[in-house]
């Protein structure tokens, strides 16, 4: 796994890399400061992963995910900053970030970039506790307009609660493989990958 580093904080970006190069299977290619040096060195190195801060001089994180992201979508962009403002956090979700991790969660810097690199989405457990708050719209939930049954539509809520598959069965009078299957199902036609985005896609677009 390659992985381009960016932090306006050089300590914190040698840091980083001598964390994440104890580990067998990353290679950090490249250290940036700026979200301009993002940009460009993103484009050079091609990183199966970029971690980025937010808040740098210049060019922001958010600003040259956005750049990267107009050409390059399927670029994996994993955010470690300190902060966990509602604005950045909803951005970085609109923008179509793979993660949003604050600093003091150093130890699960190295799981989350393996869980990126495999395909889901990861966000630290100060951030999923906003999601709901932030995500939240004036709308009435409109299920019409989707290709769910109401019962998938329950799981999907139930799952944005945060309820595992056991406590759903329960709740539905369902065996779990039932709705380990409802779930395998809403996910393939929402074209979402995991639970988290699952969630996020409830709280975005369905919650009242």
């Amino acid at each position: 796994m390659t992985v381009l580093i960016v932090d306006d904080d050089r300590l914190v970006g040698i840091s980083l890399k001598t964390i994440l190069e104890a580990e067998p299977d990353i290679s950090v290619v490249a250290l940036g400061t700026s979200g301009t040096q993002a940009v460009e060195l993103y484009r050079k190195h091609r990183p199966d992963i970029l971690l980025m801060d937010i808040r740098m001089e210049g060019k922001n994180g958010l600003d040259a995910a956005a750049e990267i992201l107009a050409s390059e979508p399927h670029a994996k962009i994993l955010f470690l900053t300190t902060f966990s403002d509602d604005e950045y956090i909803i951005r970085a979700l609109r923008l179509g970030a793979k993660g949003y991790l604050l600093k003091q969660d150093f130890e699960s810097i190295v799981p989350a970039l393996h869980a990126v690199c495999g395909g889901q989405n990861v966000f630290g457990s100060e951030v999923i506790r906003k999601i709901p708050d932030i995500l939240t719209t004036s709308k009435e939930p409109d299920i019409t307009q989707l290709p769910l049954s109401e019962k998938e539509f329950e799981i999907m809520r139930l799952v944005a609660e945060g309820l595992n598959n056991k406590e759903i069965a329960l709740a539905l009078f369902l065996s779990e493989g039932t709705v380990r299957n409802y779930v395998s199902g809403t996910l393939e036609k929402l074209e979402l990958r995991d639970r988290t985005q699952l969630a996020i896609y409830y709280y975005k677009h369905l919650h009242p």
